[in-house]
């Protein structure tokens, strides 16, 4: 079953009283159980499709299902309602609260639905599992760039999504770290949830079971996935 389906979707902003396109006539889908990944330069539009997947932005042209609900027919706060229900989304910054702990950080969504009392030990554990189980109880500021990325990792991961969005989730994080995180998303994927992760880093290729290239806004789908072409 299709998580994510992206129909021929553009995206068009003004530059200079004239029109740019971030994103043109893009179309791609992940399935349950697979692990698409999105490779392409700074700047190549690839943020702009993840916001456009989550329902951050709208497309200017196109059409965009995520979790079998078109995203153009959805207010603001549905769309909301539907990632938090559907989704993890791991944005390009860390987006941590400064005023919690970095287990409530991750405790975070969890309470932003009406699901009822957390699972015993759910947070922990999903910190445990990136490496950061020590320091449950440290605030934001004592960690660094790397340790945040994972934090907002672990945060995506509570509500056991059906789907995850990760937007250069590695970018940050040490060698070792960022292999760790890859391993995860394949752990995922094999248990049923969809994986789309954007990045410019060529190392989850092989655990890929899709790959895209995206350049000037143009999506293009690689003939074998798996393998660093």
């Amino acid at each position: 079953m299709a998580l994510i389906e992206v129909k021929d979707a553009g995206k068009r902003y003004e530059r200079g009283g004239r029109p740019f396109w971030a994103l043109r006539h893009a179309s791609l889908s992940v399935d349950a159980g697979e692990f698409v990944t999105l490779l392409g330069r700074s700047g190549s539009g690839k943020s702009t499709l993840l916001n456009i997947v989550v329902g951050l932005l709208k497309p200017t042209e196109g059409e965009v299902l995520l979790c079998s609900k078109r995203l153009d027919e959805l207010t603001d706060a549905q769309a909301s309602a539907l990632r938090n229900e559907c989704a993890g989304y791991v944005p390009q910054g860390a987006g941590v609260l400064s005023n919690l702990t970095v287990l409530d950080n991750v405790r975070l969504p969890w309470y932003l639905s009406e699901r009822g009392p957390e699972p015993e030990g759910r947070a922990q554990s999903l910190l445990n599992e990136v490496g950061l189980g020590d320091l449950s109880d440290q605030m934001p500021s004592a960690l660094s760039g790397g340790e945040l990325r994972r934090v907002a990792i672990a945060r995506a991961l509570m509500c056991s999504p059906k789907v995850i969005v990760a937007d250069e989730p590695t970018s940050s994080l040490d060698m070792e770290s960022a292999k760790n995180v890859v391993a995860i998303f394949r752990r995922l994927a094999d248990s049923g949830v969809g994986v789309l992760m954007v990045t410019h880093d060529s190392a989850s290729l092989p655990l890929s079971d899709r790959i895209y290239d995206m350049a000037e806004g143009v999506l293009t789908l690689r003939g074998d996935a798996g393998t660093d072409q």
